[in-house]
């Protein structure tokens, strides 16, 4: 296939090389003039994806119109904040009958609609070809062939199936599933709560409370992706558990480490302007804390959250209120 790839961070890049890996013939959109040339020159992304090579197949451009002309699949793999920015400057050049993936994780901070509603509301594509990727897939891991696992998901499932055979591998293992809303606020949320899991460590807390943390999280996920007409079932595949569990818990993750400066002290804006990488988690827990009001619907982590990061709010007095809250019932059968 002729693919069109979006976005050169360091998922957007491991997503290029897996795909000229398996055969495609893949174009590569970097806003960085200096990153286009260093991908075509010297093969390697070191701002991005450090220590990796990239297949020298691999052609990168800053140029809309050239990355998706003729493109039978394009992925935009972009940060939440800057995506409908970016899905404006291709929407003249998408061709027709192209199959559009979103594999980027977040909400839209202004309208809070998932972003496959972004980049439909931009590009005017038929709802059915807008397909999301998304899962425990760690740019470091993957660009490197350790075995990973992902989801496609989409309302047409022939089409959601074009994609899974287009990034399936040896080392990348891809399912279907029909619950596109659902994977995608699994693959937003999870953001948040792997902040809340580093502040967790950055406080000096245990396994235990990091635990009781993430199983909490994933009953948030539910509550909020069934009031918003996700399939509870969902949240416990690849992009809700899965996902879950890999950003709070891994080295690689950059919202866990954000949480881990938090919890040691540090401010914010000084923790997000010592990185060129995005904090996801930061921007999408002002829009879930939104979405909660919208729906009514009782999100006590992502509350604190939001306090801590918009608010000023301490850390350790966050989880001295959730621990105090007034006492409940687990299952979710049972009214909160």
């Amino acid at each position: 296939m002729k693919i069109g790839v979006v976005g050169a961070g360091g998922w957007g890049t491991a997503q290029a090389k897996l795909l000229v890996e398996n055969g495609h013939q893949v174009m590569l959109w970097a806003y960085e003039p200096e990153t286009v040339q260093e991908i075509n020159k010297l093969h390697t992304n070191h701002r991005f994806l450090p220590g990796v090579n990239l297949p020298e197949e691999l052609v990168a451009s800053n140029d809309p119109e050239e990355v998706v002309s003729g493109a039978e699949l394009i992925a935009f793999v972009v940060p939440s904040q800057w995506l409908r920015t970016t899905a404006k400057l291709f929407a003249g050049y998408i061709p027709a009958d192209a199959i559009i993936v979103n594999a980027g994780k977040g909400l839209d901070n202004i309208s809070l609609k998932p972003l496959s509603q972004v980049l439909k509301d931009e590009l005017g594509l038929p709802d059915e070809r807008l397909i999301v990727l998304s899962g425990p897939n760690h740019s470091e891991e993957v660009s490197r062939q350790i075995p990973s696992a992902t989801v496609v998901a989409g309302p047409d499932l022939s089409v959601a199936e074009v994609v899974q055979d287009a990034y399936i591998s040896p080392y990348f293992r891809v399912y279907t599933n029909l619950d596109r809303l659902g994977v995608e606020i699994g693959g937003a949320l999870k953001n948040i709560y792997a902040i809340a899991a580093g502040i967790c460590e950055g406080l000096n807390y245990g396994d235990n409370t990091k635990a009781a943390l993430v199983t909490r999280a994933l009953a948030e996920m539910c509550r909020l992706g069934e009031a918003m007409g996700a399939q509870p079932v969902t949240f416990s595949g690849l992009s809700g558990l899965g996902d879950l569990y890999v950003t709070a818990a891994s080295r690689h993750s950059r919202n866990a480490w954000a949480g881990r400066e938090i919890g040691k002290g540090r401010k914010l804006e000084e923790i997000l302007s010592s990185t060129p990488m995005v904090v996801e988690g930061v921007p999408t827990t002002k829009a879930a804390y939104e979405l909660s009001k919208q729906y009514q619907v009782e999100l006590p982590i992502v509350e604190k959250m939001y306090q801590i990061l918009y608010a000023g709010h301490s850390p350790q007095l966050a989880v001295e209120e959730l621990m105090t809250r007034e006492r409940r019932h687990e299952t979710e059968t049972i009214i909160f």
